[in-house]
């Protein structure tokens, strides 16, 4: 799916990069653990045909900003305490299945990977509108339990995902691997700017 849509000319492909992607990555092909390799990363990404590539962690900012509010909110209101994050996918459907009493616990904002996609989806719909393609989102995730987050139906409008795909870290290496694209030989390139 992935491939089809990076090569699909109508399809404005946008790509989110999870923090811990960036050094998973670099591990898998020899960098040394804990080295940032996020500017190889966008490199590979736009040689292999992504038209943006973003860091959550411009998400990040804004999920820490919207919890610290609610937390003030709930503050003044007495509650309900403690505040748990939401940032978790698997953390949240296990309260939904195991304790369901903690929902009320659980921050209403959105993960990093969702606040990114639904203020994505907003800002490009003018954008996909004016040049006749459909913005296609992909984020890069280390965990696999973002591929249910993304499917939940809260993170869908009018039809349509918030977040088209998600790719593991795993499934990142693999595509970069089948292009036979050699990081250490790319000119670095940063994320694009939201």
């Amino acid at each position: 799916t992935a491939w089809k849509s990076i090569h699909d000319p109508q399809k404005r492909v946008v790509v989110q990069i999870a923090p811990a992607v960036r050094v998973a990555i670099g591990e898998e092909f020899g960098y040394a653990p804990g080295e940032n390799i996020l500017d190889r990363v966008v490199s590979a990404l736009k040689i292999m045909g992504v038209d943006e590539v973003y860091d959550t962690n411009f998400a990040a900012d804004m999920t820490t900003i919207s919890e610290a509010e609610e937390f003030l909110q709930r503050l003044q209101a007495g509650g309900p305490f403690p505040m748990f994050t939401s940032c978790c996918p698997a953390w949240v459907k296990y309260l939904e299945l195991n304790d369901p009493k903690y929902l009320k616990n659980i921050s209403t904002c959105k993960s990093p990977m969702q606040m990114f996609a639904s203020v994505l989806k907003a800002k490009y719909a003018e954008k996909d509108a004016s040049d006749g393609r459909t913005t296609y989102h992909i984020a890069i995730m280390p965990c696999t339990a973002k591929k249910m987050e993304a499917a939940r139906d809260e993170f869908f409008h009018n039809g349509t995902p918030d977040v088209d795909l998600v790719l593991t870290t795993r499934e990142l290496v693999d595509m970069i691997r089948e292009t036979g694209i050699h990081l250490d030989e790319l000119e670095l390139e940063s994320p694009d700017l939201p």
